[in-house]
């Protein structure tokens, strides 16, 4: 992420058409030029990349530490790509590199990534990555004044 990218990701917190259907409510915009700042961010524990096209920012690709228990976490990842964007593949090939990525520069054995359970697009995507479909998160999303559906998908080292 660079300075330039800042604009683009502002309107995660601020513009309800930017994630369509995933866009979470408001939030702090100046939050990403916080951790741009004190760490570009990128932590120990989680992470955010631009998906930069031609030199222009057209979503996001993050992830965080999960714990299921133990002393060992695993990745949960995410992606945003901005409407504008959406239909050209931009979304799983961030995610595939960004897969390679954490599987080659940290030690963890497992990658998980949640989707709503109407996203077939999303699933479609994980599962041309090779990701599993482990299951149904029943009732685990508040969207739109009522309780929604969450699929869990993940990818193990040895599955690759």
């Amino acid at each position: 992420m660079t300075v330039e990218d800042l604009p683009q990701l502002r309107r995660l917190a601020t513009d309800p058409d930017s994630l369509g259907p995933d866009w979470g409510g408001y939030g702090d915009p100046g939050h990403f030029d916080r951790r741009l700042g004190e760490d570009g961010l990128l932590s120990d524990h989680d992470g955010m990349l631009a998906i930069d096209v031609g030199g222009r920012c057209v979503g996001q690709v993050s992830w965080r530490a999960v714990r299921h228990g133990g002393s060992h976490h695993c990745w949960g990842i995410g992606v945003s790509v901005f409407p504008e964007h959406r239909g050209c593949g931009h979304g799983w090939r961030a995610q595939r590199l960004l897969v390679d990525y954490l599987f080659a520069t940290t030690p963890v054995h497992r990658i998980e990534a949640k989707t709503r359970a109407d996203n077939a697009a999303e699933q479609q995507a994980l599962a041309k990555l090779g990701f599993t479909l482990e299951g149904t998160l029943r009732g685990a999303q508040f969207k739109d004044g009522e309780w929604r559906d969450t699929m869990l998908f993940s990818l193990l080292r040895t599955d690759r």
